[in-house]
């Protein structure tokens, strides 16, 4: 084996100067992609509008891109690769061991004093914090691809795919650290709210891969289904069931309404449904996001009903089938003898919502077992083929957008239940797509797979909030919240480019011969129904 990759390194020897021409190649397309959108900013000054000028961020960007693309050179797929894997354990080794030191070096640098060492100044830990990462885990990469070198790669190839010997006690773990995320010490409201967007996300992504990852039924409307819901316990609960009811009904009003909020959703992904039981592929795509469009400037419009551009405020929040979470004699904490905070309520709320998606997992995977979720897989592979088997495709295609819509509705509902006020601003065509990349990211068709990219993504916008040591490094006026999407979609762009079927691609068969046998994603035509 090392033999035949000496002769490869000496047949294609390494070329510094085209690795330097490639480099500079990426750095000037960087330049003229992040020159415009990053380098200016129209900013209010008076009356009138002024260009800000922010080069220095743009000189950074275009080094991390410069960077990144040498790096490919190196230890990518090429000429320069056959050469350099011969020493991919020795540099691995390296770079993984400085990495941890980096990363040990920033943690600790207020200890540093205390042993005797120097006080770093702030701008050598931005540093340590930003390069220790890159090195750490650019350090594991080489060591894995040295060690599939040796086995030919099959070996460890199989541990990253093969996902059914651990798949599943990672769930499990998932679950059990979900549950008892309340009680663990430390944990504040701040934690708690991240949990619960976390679970709104992976509730919403499991309802999508119903009609995206089981029908494959390409939706990029889903958020108007999170927007009929939302809107339906809004208008309900602070106007028509007091009206029809009396104030009374107030204190159950979420129960009561989620329920008729995921009908009505599912109404309406029946009618979506059925003028696009003919389309597929991009057709169908397009005609749902005209309709998500259209369910939003309906509600922006129609200022009668839905309040327009204002939305509606004071939303019911939800109670203990009847027992509100108030400061007095018949509040929650009265009622079991407890001491009152604040805090009790979104707990309570937490895990509403995590029933509420673990519902929407339970519901989802028995579907798959029933006839309707094999007529849902059959349509994703071949609508022909299923139309020639005797399957009503009408009726499949039409049960995918229900029961999908159904789940956003109920997810609308707690949303509004939740933020205590709705508006069209929170429905807007981002929202589905980020609902969309969670599910596409996970693997189509995998819930575990939705939930880890649910947390990685959510995860990633709420981690661009603590990156204050990058000000230290970058010019004046950065602000790492504003570069949270673009970084996102870099990582998504790279997760494509080495896991094209997303980060979990193994599927367990609904229906077997005798045994079951994992069927690889790469034999599955996903997204063509």
């Amino acid at each position: 084996m090392v033999e035949k990759v000496g002769a490869a390194a000496t047949q294609n020897p390494l070329d510094p100067a085209a690795i330097l021409k490639d480099t500079a190649i990426t750095a000037v397309i960087a330049f003229a992609i992040f020159g415009p959108i990053v380098g200016l900013k129209t900013v209010a000054i008076g009356n009138g509008l002024a260009l800000e000028q922010r080069w220095g961020t743009v000189a950074a960007l275009v080094a991390i891109v410069a960077a990144g693309r040498l790096l490919i050179n190196l230890f990518g797929v090429g000429a320069a690769s056959s050469y350099l894997k011969l020493h991919a354990l020795r540099v691995g080794i390296i770079a993984a061991v400085a990495g941890a030191l980096m990363i040990f070096l920033s943690l600790a640098a207020g200890q540093l004093p205390v042993v005797g060492l120097p006080l770093l100044p702030p701008v050598v830990i931005a540093w340590l914090t930003i390069i220790g990462p890159i090195f750490l885990f650019g350090g594991v990469w080489l060591i894995y691809v040295s060690f599939a070198q040796k086995n030919g790669g099959a070996a460890a190839s199989k541990a990253l795919r093969d996902t059914s010997a651990y798949g599943r006690y990672f769930g499990i773990a998932l679950l059990i650290a979900a549950i008892i995320l309340p009680f663990i010490p430390g944990i504040d409201r701040r934690v708690m709210d991240l949990g619960i967007l976390m679970l709104t996300y992976v509730m919403l992504g499991w309802g999508l891969n119903i009609v995206v990852g089981l029908a494959g039924l390409l939706d990029l409307g889903y958020v108007a289904f999170y927007a009929v819901g939302a809107y339906s316990y809004a208008l309900l609960s602070t106007i028509y069931f007091p009206i029809w009811f009396g104030e009374g009904i107030i204190p159950w009003a979420f129960w009561l309404v989620l329920p008729i909020a995921g009908f009505l959703a599912a109404l309406w992904g029946i009618i979506l449904g059925f003028p696009v039981l003919r389309l597929r592929g991009d057709y169908l795509a397009i005609v749902t996001l005209a309709f998500g469009e259209i369910i939003r400037v309906i509600l922006i419009n129609w200022y009668d009903f839905t309040g327009g551009p204002n939305g509606i405020s004071d939303i019911p929040r939800p109670s203990f089938f009847g027992i509100p979470f108030t400061n007095d004699e018949n509040g929650f904490a009265a009622t079991f003898g407890l001491e009152y905070a604040p805090i009790q309520r979104i707990i309570f709320l937490y895990y509403v919502i995590l029933a509420l998606a673990l519902l929407t997992y339970f519901v989802t995977m028995r579907l798959r077992a029933l006839p309707v979720g094999r007529a849902w897989e059959a349509l994703r592979e071949d609508e022909i083929a299923c139309r020639s088997l005797g399957i009503n495709t009408t009726s499949t295609k039409l049960t995918a957008f229900a029961i999908g819509a159904m789940f956003g509705g109920f997810a609308g509902s707690f949303f509004a239940t939740r933020q205590g006020f709705v508006s069209p601003e929170s429905f807007v065509f981002m929202e589905s797509a980020i609902i969309l990349a969670i599910v596409v990211l996970g693997g189509l068709g995998s819930q575990l797979g939705v939930v880890v990219a649910a947390i990685v993504i959510i995860g990633a916008f709420e981690l661009f909030r603590e990156l204050d040591f990058l000000v230290a490094v970058m010019p004046a006026g950065f602000d790492p919240v504003q570069y949270r999407m673009l970084a996102v979609g870099l990582a998504m762009v790279l997760i494509m480019r080495w896991r094209p079927r997303g980060l979990v691609t193994r599927r367990e068969p609904t229906v077997y011969l005798k045994e079951k046998k994992a069927v690889s994603a790469d034999l599955v035509a996903q997204g063509h129904g």
